[in-house]
C-alpha cells in the first residue's frame, strides 16, 4: 500500500468480502421498486455539457440555491476532486482535519499541493475549533477542507463554528470546502448547506450516504456561480459529463426524495438505537456523540485497534474500519446505515470480541 494515494479506499476495495460489513458506510441500497417511474425514465440518449439541466435544478431546489451554483460530478469524492482542481495549484497549502477521511488529502496531493493538518480532539467530542484552524494557517494556505458531519466520528459542527470559519475565509482569502455527504443523515436540527454562509465556501455531497443510491454516482458541488463554473471547466479534462441513464435516474430520485428520506430515517433511527444500546453495554469503548451513521469508538487501554479488528474479521467475518486509516489507531469506525438485522449481529460479534480482550 506504500504507493496508495488513499490507503483506506484501497483497503476498502481490495479487502476480502465480509459476512457482516460494518466498515462500508453507504446507506442500505435502494432497488428500482423504491423509485416509482424509474424503469420508464431510463434512456441512453441525451447530453449534459454543463450538467444535465433537470438534475442541476433538482439539486438546487433541494438545497435552496440557484442552479448556476451547482456543478455535478461523479459522486461526492469526484465533486471534491474537481473543486480542488479548480482551486489549487502546485505548491499551495491545504489544511485538513485529523482524524479525517483519507481520499481528501489524497486529492490535494495528487494536484501537487502540500497537506497540513489541524486536530479535531476526541476529548472535545471532535468539535470544530476555528482557533485551532486559524493557528495552523500559513501564508500559502489556499484551501481548508473539513467534513460535516465529521467522518469518521459522525460529530456535527456547531453553526457558530462554521460561521466563524467562513468569516475567517472571507478575511484571509482562502476557500473553505465542506464535505457534507452525511448532512442528510442528520435527523434532528439538520444544518443548512455550508455554502450559504459565504461565497468563500464550497460544499460537496451525493445521493450515496443518506439515500442508498451509491450506484448512480450522483454527486455535486455547491459554490458561488464563478467557482461552480470553474469546477465545470475542471470536469472538461476528467470525464466531461455523467452517464445519461444515471442522471435521468437521479432526477427521478429527487422527485421522490421525501419518500427516500422517510425510508432512510426509519433505518437510521432503528440502527442508532441499537448502537446506543451496544455502547452503553460496553464500558471498554468510549465514543463521541454521533449525529450521523458513523461512530468512532476507542478501546480503553489499547493503543492500536488493528489486531482486534483483524481478529474480529478472521474469527467472525465481521468487518469494521481500522482507525489507522483515519489517523487515530486506537479507534475503529462502525458504519450503521445498513441492514438492521446485520448490524445487530455484527454488534454482538464485536461485543464477544471485546470480552476476550
Amino acid at each position: 500500500m506504500s504507493g496508495s494515494r488513499a490507503p483506506y479506499m484501497e483497503w476498502a476495495k481490495t479487502r476480502p468480502k465480509p459476512e457482516i460489513d460494518l466498515a462500508g458506510s453507504n446507506l442500505l441500497p435502494c432497488t428500482l421498486d423504491d423509485l416509482p417511474g424509474a424503469r420508464d425514465a431510463v434512456d441512453i440518449a441525451g447530453e449534459s455539457p454543463e450538467g444535465y439541466p433537470p438534475l442541476k435544478e433538482a439539486i438546487a431546489k433541494h438545497h435552496g440555491v440557484g442552479p448556476e451554483r451547482v456543478a455535478t460530478a461523479s459522486g461526492c469524492s469526484g465533486a471534491t476532486f474537481l473543486a480542488c482542481a479548480a482551486i489549487l495549484s502546485p505548491g499551495d497549502d491545504v489544511l485538513m482535519e485529523t482524524p479525517g477521511y483519507d481520499p481528501l488529502p489524497g486529492a490535494a496531493r495528487l494536484l501537487g499541493a502540500r497537506v497540513r493538518a489541524f486536530e479535531r480532539r476526541f476529548e472535545d467530542g471532535y468539535a470544530l475549533d476555528p482557533d485551532a484552524i486559524s493557528a495552523a494557517l500559513t501564508p500559502a494556505t489556499r484551501l481548508v477542507i473539513i467534513s460535516n458531519p465529521h467522518n469518521p466520528s459522525g460529530a456535527l459542527a456547531s453553526t457558530e463554528s462554521l460561521a466563524r470559519l467562513a468569516n475567517l475565509a472571507e478575511a484571509l482569502g482562502f476557500t473553505l470546502l465542506v464535505d457534507e455527504v452525511y448532512r442528510d443523515t442528520v435527523l434532528e436540527d439538520r444544518p443548512e448547506p455550508a455554502t450559504l454562509h459565504s461565497d468563500r465556501v464550497v460544499s460537496t455531497s451525493s445521493l450515496t450516504k443518506a439515500y442508498g443510491l451509491a450506484s448512480l454516482r450522483c454527486g455535486w458541488a455547491l459554490a458561488s456561480s464563478e467557482l461552480a463554473s470553474a469546477i465545470r471547466r475542471a470536469r472538461d479534462v476528467v470525464d466531461v459529463w455523467s452517464p445519461m441513464p444515471a442522471d435521468r435516474l437521479s432526477v427521478v430520485a429527487f422527485r421522490h426524495i421525501d419518500r427516500l428520506a422517510e425510508r432512510a430515517a426509519g433505518i437510521i433511527k432503528t440502527n442508532r438505537a441499537a448502537v446506543a444500546e451496544f455502547l452503553a453495554a460496553h464500558p471498554a469503548l468510549r465514543a463521541a456523540e454521533s449525529r450521523s451513521t458513523l461512530v468512532f469508538p476507542r478501546i480503553e487501554g489499547v493503543d492500536d485497534s488493528g489486531p482486534f479488528v483483524d481478529r474480529l474479521f478472521r474469527e467472525t467475518g465481521t468487518a469494521v474500519a481500522p482507525g489507522r486509516f483515519f489517523g487515530a489507531p486506537a479507534h475503529f469506525r462502525i458504519a450503521f446505515g445498513g441492514d438492521p438485522t446485520a448490524l445487530r449481529r455484527g454488534l454482538e460479534t464485536i461485543g464477544r470480541g471485546l470480552a476476550r480482550l
